[in-house]
C-alpha cells in the first residue's frame, strides 16, 4: 500500500508501519516528564517539557499528515498555537493585518499584547477585499484569518487574501478550528500556516485542552523554540486523548455535518427563530463559497432569536439535551451565548454592529441523533 491515503485512514494510523508483534493496538501513554539521558550525549535531552517526548511527537506527526504539511507542534491550548504562530513570524515594530472576524480571544491577544510588543494590527472586514490591499503597509509582515468565523461561521474566499500576500511576500495564517482538517485544510488553499484548537474537534470529547500549528518544517522548528522558552508544551496525557480523539475525526465530523445541516433547516422555519447562521443553507451568505471549499459544513449553528437576552436566557434555561456550556465541537452538542463568554469584551453595540445582537446563540451540534437535538430545542423555544 503506497501513495497518498485518505484522512479517516490517517486520522486512525497516522504515520502507517507495520506493526511487531505482541505490540499493544493503542497507543501507550508515556506519561514521564523526563528520561535517562546518556552520559557525555550533545544531543537534545528528552523532556516533556520540551515537547519531544513519543506521545507529544506522533501526535503532531498525524495531526501534520492530516493537514497536508512538512510539520507539526502540538501545544497546550488553541490561544497558545495563535499566540506562538504570530510570534514566530512578527517581530517589534512589524504589522499585522487581520480578519475582523475573529475569536474574541484572539483579537484581545492582538489588541492587549501584540500591541505591548510593538506590532501594529490593522483590521479588515473580509466583505470588503479591496481592503487588504490597502492595508499593506512597508512593515506588514503577515496576514491572518479565521474560516468558518467564530460566531457567524461565515467562509472566507481565501483567493483575494492570497493574491495580496503572494505579492508582498506575506505570511498568511489560517485558524481552521472550526472545519477541522476533514471539512477544510487551509495549507491546500494557499496559506502558509494552519492553526488550531485542538480542544474542539480533534479531541471532540470535552476532556483535554490543547492546540496545534502546522506549515514548512523551518517554521514549526521556531515554533518548537519559542513553544520551550514560554513554556506551552502539551502534557503527554492530554496529547494522548488528543490522539484517541483523533481515531474517531472523519466519522464524528460526518455526524456533525448531519446533524448541523438537519437543525439549521428546521430552525430557518421558526417563527421564533429570526435569523439562522449556517453555511449549508442557500440564504447563507457565502454559501457558494463554502460549498466549493468544504468538505463539509460542519455542526456550528448561530441562532438569533426574537426577544434579546430574555428570550435567550428562557430557552438555554430550558434545555435537557442540549448543554449550556462554553467550548465546542464535543460529541455532545453545546450552546452558548458569546455575549457572555467569546465576545464578552465587547459592548452590545459592538456585537450587534459584528452581526450578533443580544439574543443570539452559538449551537455546537454533537453527534446525538438529530432528532433528539430538533425535539429539544423545539420543547425549549415553545
Amino acid at each position: 500500500m503506497s501513495g497518498k491515503r485518505g484522512p479517516s485512514t490517517t486520522a486512525v494510523h497516522g504515520v502507517i508501519h507495520r506493526r511487531a508483534e505482541w505490540s499493544p493496538v493503542a497507543p501507550a501513554i508515556v506519561q514521564s516528564a523526563t528520561y535517562v539521558n546518556p552520559v557525555g550525549s550533545d544531543e537534545h535531552i528528552l523532556y516533556a517539557g520540551d515537547g519531544n517526548t513519543p506521545t507529544q511527537v506522533a501526535v503532531g506527526q498525524k495531526y501534520a499528515a492530516l493537514e497536508g504539511a512538512e510539520a507539526a507542534v502540538m501545544v497546550g491550548s488553541g490561544m497558545a498555537a495563535t499566540a506562538l504562530a504570530h510570534l514566530a513570524v512578527l517581530r517589534p515594530g512589524d504589522h499585522l493585518i487581520a480578519s475582523r472576524w475573529i475569536y474574541g480571544g484572539t483579537q484581545r491577544l492582538f489588541d492587549e499584547e501584540l500591541a505591548r510588543f510593538g506590532i501594529a494590527i490593522t483590521y479588515v472586514s473580509p466583505d470588503e477585499p479591496r481592503l487588504w490591499r490597502k492595508s499593506v503597509r512597508k512593515g506588514t509582515r503577515a496576514v491572518f484569518v479565521e474560516t468558518p468565523t467564530n460566531p457567524l461561521i461565515r467562509v472566507l474566499d481565501l483567493e483575494p487574501i492570497l493574491k495580496v500576500a503572494k505579492e508582498f511576500g506575506l505570511a498568511l495564517l489560517v485558524d481552521g478550528t472550526f472545519a477541522s482538517p476533514i471539512n477544510f485544510r487551509p495549507l491546500e488553499h494557499g496559506a502558509d500556516i494552519v492553526i488550531t484548537s485542538a480542544t474542539k474537534y480533534l479531541n471532540g470529547h470535552s476532556d483535554a485542552i490543547a492546540g496545534a500549528v502546522a506549515g514548512s518544517a523551518s517554521f514549526i522548528e521556531e515554533v518548537t523554540r519559542l513553544m520551550r522558552l514560554w513554556g506551552q508544551a502539551i502534557d503527554p496525557f492530554a496529547a494522548w486523548l488528543v490522539d484517541r480523539g483523533l481515531r474517531t475525526l472523519a466519522v464524528r465530523v460526518e455526524r456533525h455535518n448531519a446533524n448541523g445541516l438537519a437543525v439549521a433547516r428546521w430552525a430557518a422555519k421558526q417563527k421564533w427563530i429570526t435569523k439562522v447562521h449556517y453555511p449549508g443553507l442557500e440564504t447563507h451568505p457565502d454559501h457558494a463559497v463554502a460549498a466549493s471549499v468544504l468538505g463539509g459544513f460542519g455542526g456550528m449553528v448561530g441562532l438569533q432569536l426574537g426577544g434579546g437576552v430574555a428570550a435567550a436566557e428562557r430557552f438555554l434555561s430550558r434545555l435537557r439535551v442540549v448543554i449550556h456550556a462554553p467550548s465546542l465541537a464535543g460529541v455532545e452538542s453545546l450552546i452558548s451565548e458569546p455575549r457572555l463568554t467569546s465576545h464578552v469584551h465587547l459592548s452590545p453595540e459592538q456585537r450587534s454592529a459584528l452581526g450578533f445582537p443580544d439574543g443570539f446563540v452559538r449551537l455546537s451540534c454533537g453527534i446525538e441523533d438529530a432528532e433528539d437535538i430538533i425535539a429539544d430545542l423545539e420543547q425549549a423555544g415553545r
